[in-house]
């Protein structure tokens, strides 16, 4: 080996951290700048949203102000965690009923694509049926639910499986069912099992449609507590929300949105950080 060449990797093994420094410098730079330009994309829709309400002379029964909803949320916000009056409880118990039908509907969602995966008997029998169901509107479905499992958290965690199993089914299904061919080759050379190829080669090539299976679902799942709530709780956001409308209170009505939007953002922003750490190969080609 000639000197040059000793030379040439010797600079390239000094290069390769560098590089990789520069790149990670890069991608903070990249995700700053999407949050800047939510944050500023916020400020011009408070603005227009204030400038419609004074120049249009909106009534605040039909439109409030952003000041009043920012009133109503601190005011739902600025009480014990316990009171009953406020924010925290109801949407303690709807993030537990949504959290539930999440796992649930979830692990369900995952099971049954993985089987349609493996069997071509399985998807045969059960893919149509799995479409019918999602065909249905599933506020025309959300009553029946409730008939069945009463006003109590059955039905609210009902819903929410029902609205978070089809996108994880069908993820898990077409993940499952993109594996590179070569891969599977290698699997069967290599004398492994249905399951260990799975497990081994399946299963991880399959990991980015699951987790973005997952941030569906889980947006899904609240969405599906909350319907399940318009239409008989004790308690939630959506009763909060229904009470409010009863009473001609649009201001809590927004606020109550606006926390319900705030906590979807949360929740994609850990199943992202979690598929970052889990699915890292896939997590540093989107940053």
């Amino acid at each position: 080996m000639s000197r040059q060449d000793v030379h040439v990797r010797e600079q390239a093994s000094i290069d390769l951290p560098a590089q990789a420094h520069a790149e990670d410098r890069l991608s903070l730079l990249g995700r700053r700048n999407r949050i800047l330009l939510t944050l500023a994309g916020a400020v011009v829709l408070l603005g227009l949203w204030h400038l419609s309400v004074v120049v249009l002379q909106v009534p605040p029964y039909i439109l409030p102000p952003p000041a009043t909803v920012v009133s109503a949320l601190w005011n739902g916000l600025h009480v014990p965690l316990m009171s009953p009056v406020g924010f925290y409880v109801p949407l303690a118990s709807t993030l537990y009923n949504a959290g539930m039908g999440f796992l649930i509907g979830g692990l369900l969602g995952i099971l049954l694509g993985s089987l349609m995966a493996e069997f071509r008997p399985v998807e045969t029998v059960l893919m149509p049926y799995a479409f019918a169901l999602q065909s249905l509107p599933k506020v025309a479905i959300a009553p029946l639910i409730v008939i069945w499992c009463g006003f109590g958290d059955s039905s609210k965690i009902a819903m929410a499986g029902l609205l978070a199993f089809f996108p994880l089914m069908v993820n898990t299904f077409t993940g499952l069912r993109t594996v590179d061919p070569a891969l599977l080759d290698l699997m069967r050379a290599l004398s492994a099992t249905r399951l260990e190829t799975y497990r081994v080669a399946k299963l991880p090539a399959a990991a980015p449609y699951v987790f973005a299976g997952l941030d569906m679902a889980a947006v899904y799942s609240l969405l599906g507590a909350i319907i399940a709530e318009f239409l008989g709780a004790q308690q939630g956001i959506g009763v909060t929300i229904t009470q409010a409308q009863a009473v001609t209170d649009v201001a809590t009505v927004f606020a109550a949105l606006v926390l319900l939007g705030i906590t979807g953002i949360v929740i994609h922003t850990v199943i992202r950080a979690v598929e970052r750490s889990v699915v890292h190969w896939a997590g540093r080609a989107n940053a």
